[in-house]
């Protein structure tokens, strides 16, 4: 198995110093799982990634007192409050529709590295077209699988589901991806 990115053997030490207030140890753990929150979140769709990004680290900060674990847990611990930002937003995008600028346009700046900006782009929606033809259960659980790092038992406590649900869901979403793959004429 490969290793993890993270803080290793110093996550007691930057976990205490959190705790402690200090700022600089909160930086390194958001540096280290922000970009792979917000990409969970580009990959569900969210409206606002960034955004609630922010709001899971706001809820880590408040909730951290109660938790006790490892690094490997408390990467199971965010991104399960992660989950549940999305699943939140889901419900209010269900019961309000999303606002759209009278224009149509938003104000993006451009990107220094426009090659490599596009290059980006088209592989984040090659892999957003492809979770986004799969089941909504089969893609919360590759995405957390893939992106989050949750073993099987973690992302099985997240979504509420049984661990054999989770291996079963799994399982065929990535059955459905190879198929669509092979539709369009990727070998594997």
């Amino acid at each position: 198995m490969h290793r993890r990115e993270g803080i290793e053997d110093e996550f007691g030490a930057v976990l205490a110093r959190v705790r402690a207030g200090e700022a600089a140890a909160f930086d390194r753990i958001y540096a280290t799982l922000a970009p792979a929150i917000a990409g969970l979140f580009r990959m569900q769709g969210a409206s606002e990634p960034d955004d609630l990004t922010s709001e899971v680290f706001v809820g880590v900060l408040r909730n951290l007192a109660r938790f006790a674990g490892d690094e490997e847990a408390f990467r199971s611990w965010v991104f399960t409050i992660a989950y549940r930002r999305l699943a939140d937003e889901r419900r209010r995008h269900a019961r309000r529709p999303a606002l759209v600028p009278l224009d149509g346009r938003t104000d993006i700046e451009a990107p220094v590295d426009v090659v490599g900006e596009v290059e980006r782009n088209l592989a984040t929606e090659r892999v957003r077209s492809l979770c986004e033809r799969l089941g909504p259960a089969q893609r919360d659980v590759l995405l957390l699988r893939l992106v989050g790092r949750m073993t099987v038992d973690e992302v099985a406590r997240a979504i509420d589901r049984s661990p054999t649900a989770v291996k079963a869901l799994q399982r065929r979403g990535l059955a459905a991806i190879v198929r669509l793959l092979e539709q369009e004429g990727v070998t594997l």
